[in-house]
């Protein structure tokens, strides 16, 4: 049997917000497999133990570019190390003119922005080093994304932390800024169904299968129970699929069709999201407790 480590459980644990013998046990049953006794923790204690966005530790902010008509724009994720320079207006508005920089350029990754030209003239490196130099912080470019479309583009902003550029075709202006709220509040995944990966649905039907097993649920029904599970979840996990947040009653499938819009894309992006960042030392709580 493999070895589980109190870095094993403390990982687990963090990843799932389980309680440390909980995460043991799993692992256990998993014989080490990490990616297998977060199944188990699912199967066993339902979505409770399913934390998969990543954690959202690093500091920084989010911001949007459009331009004046909305065919072009840009969403960027700066970071630095304290929330108080993520506060700060330098930083705030080297963030600003590096989003104007990516919209307007024709930078296809973070390498190619820094030497872009901002509308000062200088390159963004050069006004990043410049911020750097005056805060006393590391401030980086994580991650953007540019749009240039035949449609219109929307964004929300949620404070600093949270950011959505939207797409989209047809219908009034508002509704494109609701559609990002609603994307902003609801996270969908994707659009719709193409876009979730096939080892995450697996991973959804699977996990339905040993619940429904383990519930005493005869075999015959298992895969006809998996499959209104899937269709739940990818309802749950794409835009087209979602109840609108200001009238649930509608799909935003249905609210674009009485609009006479689409949407072509759209991107969010969370501070920080994907970035761990270990506040509490679990290792050390498990060997801690291993001792007792």
């Amino acid at each position: 049997m493999a070895e589980i480590t109190a870095k094993m459980v403390a990982e687990l644990r963090e990843m799932t917000g389980m309680g440390m013998m909980e995460c043991k046990k799993a692992l256990v049953e998993a014989e080490g497999d990490i990616k297998k006794a977060e199944e188990v923790l699912r199967i066993k204690s339902g979505n409770k133990a399913s934390k998969l966005a990543g954690r959202t530790a690093a500091e920084g902010t989010v911001v949007t570019f459009i331009s004046a008509d909305k065919k072009l724009g840009a969403l960027l994720e700066v970071n630095c190390e304290t929330d108080f320079v993520a506060k700060d207006e330098g930083f705030l508005g080297f963030a600003r003119a590096a989003a104007e920089a990516a919209a307007k350029s024709d930078a296809a990754d973070v390498e190619a922005l820094a030497a872009a030209k901002t509308a000062s003239g200088e390159t963004v490196e050069e006004v990043r080093k410049a911020i750097i130099a005056k805060l006393g912080e590391n401030i980086t470019l994580r991650r953007f994304v540019r749009y240039s479309t035949a449609g219109q583009l929307a964004a929300y902003l949620h404070g600093s932390k949270i950011g959505v550029l939207v797409d989209f075709e047809g219908g009034e202006e508002q509704l494109g800024k609701d559609i990002a709220m609603h994307i902003a509040a609801s996270k969908p995944k994707s659009l719709d169904a193409s876009g979730v990966s096939a080892e995450l649905i697996e991973t959804e039907r699977r996990v339905a299968i040993e619940r429904a097993k383990e519930a005493g649920k005869p075999e015959a029904m298992l895969e006809k129970i998996a499959d209104g599970t899937v269709q739940k979840f990818l309802k749950d996990v794409t835009l087209l699929g979602q109840p609108f947040v200001k009238d649930d009653k509608v799909t935003i499938e249905q609210l674009l069709k009485n609009n006479s819009a689409k949407v072509n894309a759209f991107t969010l992006f969370v501070v920080g999201e994907g970035i761990e960042k270990k506040v509490v030392d679990y290792a050390a709580e498990v060997a801690a407790a291993a001792k007792v």
